[in-house]
């Protein structure tokens, strides 16, 4: 637990919060209300009771199906429909912090869908590229989701998939400018399929593609988001300037440096 004694012992300047039960399938939402919710205001209630400042994750999970867009104003928080617990658990810390009126001082971050080395841990929440590079290790083809939705082919559900690199670099871009505060999407600004997202590792191995699709698990259908494309204008006008991976070089990287390597605790 964060303490004031910690906080004043060690002058801590920021505090940042970005653990959470990152489960788009997680069935106890008592677990994911505790975890998500009821600590990160723990957390925020102390930071700003030592003049420190607070900044979380939040999520594009809060978006929902996207049919109210993916802008990041704190005015149209209250239009957003989640399709999960874990995103309804972030977008109720969201809500709250509106309406106590904190985002003048606060930083909350939507990240989009983040991938990258050291994911390792995250079991079945791992990026579809660090599955699929198993897969295509052990069998030669990687497997994606058929469609549900007759809008997108198989494989073409479109995501804003962001490297973990340009993740951090985002991240620290508000630990340096004290003056920016609010709700900010952390993305690319582009939105690529599940297919254009799993090709570069074939390519990356030296294998031809070999893509197998199989039916979406029923738990999903009604609460899968079919695209998602953060809406980073904010972020820019903010100041951050720096360049963002393209999927292609992202992806080889990543196999290249880290998933290929002999060290498996770099996946």
């Amino acid at each position: 637990m964060l303490s004031s004694d910690f906080l004043k012992n060690f002058e801590v300047e920021t505090v940042f919060h970005l653990g959470a039960n990152s489960s788009t399938t997680e069935k106890d939402f008592g677990s994911l209300l505790r975890n998500n919710y009821e600590y990160t205001k723990y957390l925020c209630e102390k930071a700003l009771d030592n003049n420190v400042r607070f900044i979380y994750a939040s999520s594009a999970a809060t978006y929902g199906d996207g049919a109210n867009g993916y802008e990041d104003n704190e005015e149209k928080l209250n239009t957003l429909v989640p399709l999960n617990g874990y995103g309804y658990s972030k977008h109720m810390f969201d809500l709250w912090a509106k309406k106590l009126k904190l985002f003048d001082k606060i930083v909350g971050l939507k990240y989009f869908n983040v991938y990258g080395p050291n994911e390792y841990h995250k079991g079945d929440m791992r990026s579809v590229v660090n599955k699929c590079f198993h897969q295509i290790k052990e069998t030669g083809k990687a497997r994606l989701f058929k469609s549900s939705n007759p809008d997108f082919g198989d494989g073409e559900q479109s995501r804003d998939f962001l490297y973990v690199k340009d993740a951090v670099e985002m991240t620290l871009f508000f630990r340096e400018n004290k003056i920016v505060n609010g709700i900010y999407n952390i993305g690319t600004g582009e939105s690529n399929s599940f297919n254009e997202f799993v090709k570069p590792v074939f390519k990356a191995l030296n294998i031809i593609e070999n893509i197998e699709y199989f039916d979406m698990p029923e738990i999903l259908r009604e609460k899968y988001q079919y695209y998602t494309k953060a809406d980073i204008s904010k972020l820019r006008k903010a100041g951050y300037d720096k360049g963002i991976y393209k999927i292609e070089d992202a992806v080889t990287d990543y196999v290249g440096g880290y998933l290929n390597a002999e060290d498996a605790y770099l996946s």
